[in-house]
C-alpha cells in the first residue's frame, strides 16, 4: 500500500523547469482550491484567500490585521518588537509566492489583492518600524511590487472593462511609482527605470492593439492644466457617470 505522505508520484508527473514559473490551481479532497507552485526540491501549497500558509494569527486573517488591531489599543507609542519583524517577514514572503503564482496563472483579481496588501504591509512598517536599515530592506522592493500591482490592474480591467480602463490602470499605476520616486528622492531616475519602462510599453501596446487614444482621465488632466474648466466639468461628469455603469460580465 501506497503510504499517503509519499508524494513521489506528484513530483515525477510535474517535473521542475529551471527559470520557468510552474504554477496550478488544485482543487482539495475537502472541496476547497489551493494554489501549487513547483520548487526545485518538491513544491509550495499555498490557500487562495487569507493567509497563504492557512494559519490565522492570533485569531485574525492575517498578521498585519493582528497589528493594526495592537496599534489601535497600544496608540501611538507603538513600535515592532524584533520578532515582530521576523513575523513581518515571514508574511512578505507568503504574499509574494502567491502573488507569483496568481500572475502566471492569469488570476488578476488575486493578484492586486495580494500586492495591495504587500503594500499595506510595508506601510504599516515602515510607520511603525524600529529600524530604518529594516524599513529601507522592504521600500526597495516597493516599485516592483507596484509593477505587479499594475500589469495585474490593467489586464484584469481589460477583461471586466474594455482597454480604456487598462491603459487608465496603467497611467495610474506610473503615477503611484512617480510619486515614489519623488519622496526617496530620485525623481531623475525614473523615467531611465526598467520597470517604469515596462509599464509605458504595456499602455503603448494596449493603445495600439486597441486603438485607444486619450482616455478621459488623460483628457480631464489636460484640460486642467490649461485651465479649461468647463470640459473638465464635463469630462468628471462622464467619468463619474461612466463610473456607475455596471461592470461587464
Amino acid at each position: 500500500m501506497t503510504d499517503p505522505q509519499d508524494i513521489d508520484n506528484i513530483i515525477g508527473h510535474w517535473p521542475y523547469q529551471p527559470g520557468v514559473l510552474s504554477a496550478r490551481l488544485v482543487r482539495c479532497a475537502d472541496g476547497r482550491d489551493v494554489l501549487q507552485m513547483r520548487i526545485e526540491m518538491g513544491l509550495l501549497q499555498m490557500e487562495t484567500a487569507g493567509r497563504p500558509d492557512g494559519t490565522r494569527p492570533e485569531g485574525a486573517e492575517t498578521y498585519l490585521d493582528y497589528l493594526i488591531q495592537r496599534s489601535f489599543s497600544e496608540g501611538d507609542s507603538f513600535e515592532l518588537t524584533e520578532d515582530e519583524c521576523l513575523e513581518i517577514d515571514r508574511e512578505f514572503l507568503q504574499f509574494y509566492h502567491r502573488r507569483i503564482c496568481c500572475l502566471a496563472l492569469q488570476e488578476f483579481d488575486m493578484a492586486v489583492r495580494d500586492a495591495d496588501h504587500s503594500l499595506a504591509l510595508m506601510d504599516f512598517a515602515a510607520k511603525h518600524s524600529p529600524d530604518e536599515r529594516w524599513t529601507i530592506s522592504h521600500e526597495q522592493y516597493r516599485p516592483f511590487v507596484l509593477f505587479h500591482r499594475t500589469q495585474a490592474a490593467a489586464l484584469a480591467a481589460l477583461e471586466s472593462s474594455g482597454p480604456e480602463a487598462a491603459v487608465e490602470q496603467c497611467t495610474h499605476g506610473m503615477e503611484r511609482l512617480h510619486k515614489f520616486f519623488v519622496q526617496m528622492e530620485a525623481e531623475d531616475h525614473f523615467e531611465q527605470d526598467e520597470i517604469v519602462a515596462q509599464l509605458g510599453k504595456l499602455r503603448e501596446s494596449l493603445r495600439e492593439e486597441y486603438h485607444v487614444g486619450k482616455t478621459l482621465g488623460e483628457q480631464l488632466a489636460e484640460a486642467v492644466a490649461r485651465e479649461e474648466y468647463e470640459r473638465a466639468a464635463r469630462l468628471r461628469d462622464e467619468i463619474a457617470r461612466r463610473g456607475k455603469r455596471p461592470k461587464a460580465d
